[in-house]
């Protein structure tokens, strides 16, 4: 190099007591955010002269363009392969483009058989759990016409022109119950039996509310229901005329016929008996 930088007066004018400067790194230059002014600015501490610095970077200047002539004649046979694919890449990717939009058109119809199949599915399901439905309500509509058929048999109602049929509970359950009441010889029914026929003309509504009281066979029967209430109603009324007739002996037969009429939700019925009793 020709010469050093004197940092200070009391320097040699030679400059030779002063150190050498390292090298500059090739690391340095490889940084990925490398600044010219910025790295110039780190060397303003280097024992150089300017003319120096710069002979030494036309040096590293020089030394890489060697470096990357040597690399370029080494792997020319590789560059000039490079080339020769580059010139049939256009063809090389049409191919890929046809291949994609083929695979394209699959996935399009594949889609569209599972999206009809989806559909399909959900019809199918739809019609199961209407037929479902349809059995609970046909089951419903059974319970409804054995219920009520029963109790008409039980009240000895007569229905379009059939003589009642009396039967569905155990005659020896019936006389146990009716043992129970202590009343029974002065009255021509107990309360037991009362509270049990109400109680099923409830049930009987109840299955018919959960059916649909609009459904036509449950229309088709009203005339049957209203035949039971009208008779349930008459028997209360009697065994209340009769409990309320045996004054104090009877008070506690009448509350029981009334907690019936409230099981019966007629409770207007009753004080319409109890007007009546009075009156004569």
């Amino acid at each position: 190099m020709s010469g050093f930088y004197v940092g200070s007066s009391t320097s040699s004018d030679s400059g030779s007591d002063l150190p050498y400067p390292t090298p500059l790194q090739r690391s340095d230059f490889l940084a990925p955010n490398f600044s010219p002014a910025t790295y110039l600015y780190t060397l303003h501490n280097r024992h150089q002269t300017l003319e120096d610095l710069r002979a030494e970077l036309r040096s590293r200047s020089q030394l890489l363009s060697k470096e990357l002539l040597d690399l370029v004649n080494s792997n020319y046979q590789d560059f000039l392969g490079l080339g020769r694919s580059l010139k049939s890449g256009d063809e090389k990717v049409e191919e890929v483009r046809v291949g994609l939009l083929g695979f394209r058109k699959e996935v399009e119809a594949v889609r569209g058989r599972v999206v009809g199949r989806e559909d399909e599915v959900r019809e199918l399901v739809g019609e199961r759990v209407e037929v479902r439905r349809q059995i609970a309500v046909g089951r419903a509509l059974v319970d409804y016409e054995a219920r009520l058929a029963l109790l008409e048999g039980q009240l000895m109602v007569e229905t379009a022109g059939k003589p009642a049929v009396a039967g569905g509970f155990d005659e020896a359950s019936d006389s146990e119950e009716d043992e129970s009441d202590d009343e029974e010889g002065a009255y021509s029914m107990s309360v037991s039996k009362l509270r049990r026929h109400v109680m099923q003309y409830r049930l009987v509504q109840e299955v018919g509310r959960q059916v649909g009281e609009e459904h036509p066979f449950i229309m088709a029967q009203t005339h049957r229901l209203v035949k039971v209430r009208n008779t349930l109603l008459l028997d209360l009324s009697s065994a209340l005329q009769q409990a309320k007739a045996a004054g104090a002996a009877g008070k506690d037969r009448t509350m029981k016929i009334l907690s019936v009429y409230a099981d019966m939700d007629e409770a207007a019925e009753a004080v319409k008996v109890l007007k009546s009793s009075k009156t004569t």
